[in-house]
């Protein structure tokens, strides 16, 4: 089913103290910290990347997800959230969605991998994204709810992030000169997690 989702992302410098807070505003933890490999699709010659659209294969723990996002119509690039149509189902096989996709045409075009913790409120929901490249939260739900919870947070408007992970990958490579290609432990050399 299609949705629009609309989300932030926060730079985290304390994540033991973030899901302290998380759970001091009466977040409760629906996922306990789980490692997450996600696949983008996409043909030779980039043609989703160049139109804004994503084919992206996830693998969550034991779970498959197939995910498409576009931008929406009337996406305006200076506002304070990201929206994107969201199109999402569960795969059985993994293995073998990839292997579609690939005879479709479609080759794996960026890989990037995170130790995912989500929490929630009955009203939206929070990730807390451990990347080789930083540790970032998601606030994703209406609007008004983002605004409310990152107040809450003590993280003000000019703080947001709407750059999804493959753009903050770009910029930390040019930023650092890095030959990696992807956003994956094994090829970013520093590893930053919660736990080191």
């Amino acid at each position: 089913m299609e949705q629009i989702e609309v989300e932030i992302k926060l730079r985290v410098k304390d994540p033991i103290a973030f899901e302290k807070q998380l759970e001091k505003l009466g977040f409760k933890k629906k996922t306990p910290r789980t490692f997450e490999r996600n696949i983008l699709y996409d043909t030779p010659g980039r043609d989703l990347l160049n139109s804004g659209r994503l084919l992206r294969l996830r693998q969550y723990g034991e779970r498959w997800i197939m995910t498409f996002k576009a931008k929406p119509d009337d996406d305006d690039p200076g506002a304070a959230h990201k929206s994107r149509i969201e199109v999402e189902t569960g795969v059985e096989n993994g293995a073998a969605a990839a292997l579609i996709l690939e005879k479709l045409g479609y080759q794996p075009a960026f890989v990037y991998e995170k130790w995912r913790t989500e929490w929630e409120d009955g009203e939206g929901h929070v990730t807390l994204d451990e990347t080789a490249i930083g540790i970032y939260a998601e606030l994703e739900g209406k609007p008004e709810w983002i605004d409310r919870t990152a107040k809450m947070l003590g993280v003000a408007k000019s703080d947001y992030i709407t750059l999804s992970y493959g753009r903050l990958f770009e910029d930390w490579r040019r930023a650092t000169r890095s030959p990696a290609k992807n956003l994956t432990f094994d090829e970013v050399p520093t590893v930053v997690t919660a736990n080191t």
